[in-house]
């Protein structure tokens, strides 16, 4: 959540929501504990006062830049014995399977 925040920060709650695949349900109690332990803020629409913008905050940042850095050393040590074409390779083929066949609608909700 906090990697989409700072990928792509003004989206509206909805949009987020659609983006991670998540209900709305799921979304906002996740939104709930982020706000609770300060990391993200939601603020009103200027475009519509009925939507919600999530923004993540300076210590939310701190938080994202923490687990991404543990996440590439993670990735680094679990494919040390790759080449960086194979490494490559790997990305591209997960992506291929993320992606799902091109004629199914993209799959949504909680239960991904």
């Amino acid at each position: 959540m906090l990697a989409a925040l700072c990928a792509e920060p003004g989206r509206t709650q909805l949009a987020l929501g659609n983006e991670l695949g998540l209900d709305k349900t799921t979304l906002t109690s996740l939104l709930d504990r982020l706000e609770r332990d300060g990391l993200v803020v939601r603020r009103s629409d200027p475009r519509d006062r009925r939507a919600r913008i999530p923004e993540i905050t300076a210590r939310g940042r701190q938080v994202d830049t923490r687990v991404a850095a543990g996440r590439d050393a993670a990735e680094d040590a679990v494919m040390a014995g790759f080449s960086p074409l194979e490494r490559r390779q790997l990305r591209e083929l997960l992506l291929r399977l993320t992606d799902g066949p091109g004629d199914l609608p993209a799959p949504g909700g909680s239960c991904m």
